[in-house]
C-alpha cells in the first residue's frame, strides 16, 4: 500500500457515516499493518510483545506506545526530511521534546475541522473569535497553534483576532474587544490555553471589570496551566469564567488533546466537574492497568489508552500518562498519573525503548 492510499483511506473513514465496531476494527487493522511494516521501531516493539499482523485481530490487541517514547525515538512510517508538519510537545517537565511527524496535514485538518464543527460550532456557521494563544508563525511546531489557526480561518468571522503573542496577553486590547462584544449583542467566542484565561482573570480583577457576553457566546479552553499561571481548581476556574465573562458554564467547553494524537476530545460544558470527554467515531479510548495493559473494570480508575485512526503515520495507539474512568458516554479525565500508575508508565517506556533499539 502506498502513502497516498493510506491517506485516502483515512479521509474516507473520517468522512464516512459508518460508526460501527466492525468498521473501526477493519480500519484499525489496516493501519496497524501499514505501521508495522513501515515504522521499524514500532515493529520491533510489537514483535517483542508477540504481536504481529497475524496475531492482532482487534484494535484492542494493538500494542500501545507510551507517549514518552516520542521523545526518545523517531516514530514515522515516512521519511521525516520533507514532512509538511512536525508538532512538538511543550517540554515543560523535561528539556527533550517529543515529535509527531505529519507527511501531510490533510488528515489532521479534516479530523479537526469535522470534530470542531460538530462539538463546538453546532448549528453556527461562523462566530467572531478571540484567540488567546500565539499564531502559527510564532509557534510553528505547536499542534495547538495549528488547531486554533484552523478554527480561526474556517469558523471565525473577518473581525476575529489574536490577543496573545510571544510577548504575552494583550489585555487592554482584549478588554476593549470584550466591551465591544458585550455592546454588540452578537455572540462571541474566546478560545485558547487555560493559563491565558487565568492571566485574563488577573487583569479583569485589577480593573474591577465584569462582562455579560451576548447569548450564544462560547468559551473553549485547553491544555491546563503547565506552570505558566497560578493553578486553579477546575470548579473555581469554570466559575470564574462564568463570573468574569458572563458565559454559562454549560457553554464553557474544554478540549482535551495531545501532540501525539491527531484527534481531539470535547466535553459538553462544565456545569459538573469533572466533565465527561468523548471523541468522534475515528478514535476510541480504553482504561487500563499500565503494568499489565489489561482493561480495568468499568468505573475503576486506570490509565487512558487512545486508538486514533487519524494518526496514520506514527502509531494509532498510545498509552497516556492521564488517569481516567470509563463512563457510558465517554470517560472522565482525573489528572496525571502518580504512585503505582506512574511506575507502570515508566516501565512501559523502558520496555519500548529497549525493544525498539533491539536490546531485548
Amino acid at each position: 500500500m502506498t502513502h497516498q492510499e493510506v491517506v485516502d483511506r483515512c479521509l474516507q473513514f473520517i468522512n464516512s457515516a459508518d460508526y460501527s465496531d466492525e468498521a473501526f476494527n477493519e480500519h484499525s487493522l489496516f493501519l496497524f499493518e501499514y505501521q508495522y511494516r513501515n515504522n521499524l521501531s514500532y515493529q520491533m516493539y510489537c514483535r517483542q510483545k508477540g504481536k504481529t499482523i497475524r496475531t492482532v485481530k482487534s484494535y484492542k490487541d494493538i500494542p500501545a506506545v507510551p507517549i514518552n517514547a516520542f521523545k526518545e525515538l523517531t516514530l514515522s512510517c515516512e521519511p521525516t526530511e520533507d514532512v509538511e508538519g512536525i508538532f512538538m510537545t511543550s517540554g515543560t517537565t523535561q528539556k527533550i521534546k517529543g515529535k509527531h511527524y505529519h507527511p501531510t496535514l490533510a488528515v489532521y485538518d479534516v479530523s479537526m475541522l469535522a470534530n470542531f464543527k460538530e462539538r463546538f460550532m453546532g448549528e453556527t456557521a461562523k462566530i467572531k473569535m478571540g484567540i488567546l494563544f500565539p499564531n502559527e508563525e510564532e509557534m510553528p511546531n505547536s499542534s495547538l497553534a495549528h488547531y486554533l489557526a484552523l478554527a480561526f480561518s474556517h469558523f471565525g468571522t473577518e473581525e476575529s483576532a489574536y490577543f496573545v503573542d510571544t510577548d504575552g496577553l494583550h489585555a487592554d486590547r482584549l478588554i476593549t474587544e470584550l466591551e465591544n462584544a458585550e455592546a454588540s449583542n452578537e455572540p462571541y467566542a474566546l478560545l485558547g490555553a487555560s493559563f491565558s484565561f487565568v492571566h485574563l482573570f488577573e487583569h479583569l480583577d485589577k480593573q474591577n471589570k465584569r462582562f455579560k457576553l451576548p447569548e450564544g457566546s462560547k468559551i473553549l479552553d485547553t491544555g491546563g496551566f503547565k506552570n505558566q499561571s497560578r493553578e486553579l481548581p477546575l470548579d473555581e476556574f469554570y466559575e470564574q469564567l462564568a463570573n468574569y465573562l458572563g458565559v454559562n458554564r454549560s457553554d464553557c467547553i474544554n478540549m482535551y488533546g495531545m501532540t501525539e494524537l491527531s484527534t481531539q476530545f470535547y466535553d459538553s460544558g462544565n456545569e459538573v466537574i469533572p466533565s465527561v470527554k468523548s471523541g468522534p467515531h475515528w478514535i476510541r479510548t480504553r482504561v487500563v492497568n499500565p503494568l499489565t495493559g489489561v482493561e480495568v473494570e468499568k468505573g475503576e480508575r486506570g490509565v487512558l489508552v487512545h486508538c486514533d485512526l487519524a494518526s496514520f503515520n506514527s502509531v494509532t495507539t498510545i498509552l497516556t500518562e492521564d488517569l481516567g474512568v470509563e463512563k457510558d458516554e465517554g470517560f472522565l479525565l482525573l489528572g496525571r498519573v502518580q504512585d503505582a500508575e506512574a511506575k507502570g508508565c515508566s516501565i512501559a517506556v523502558d520496555e519500548f525503548i529497549k525493544a525498539a533499539k533491539g536490546n531485548l
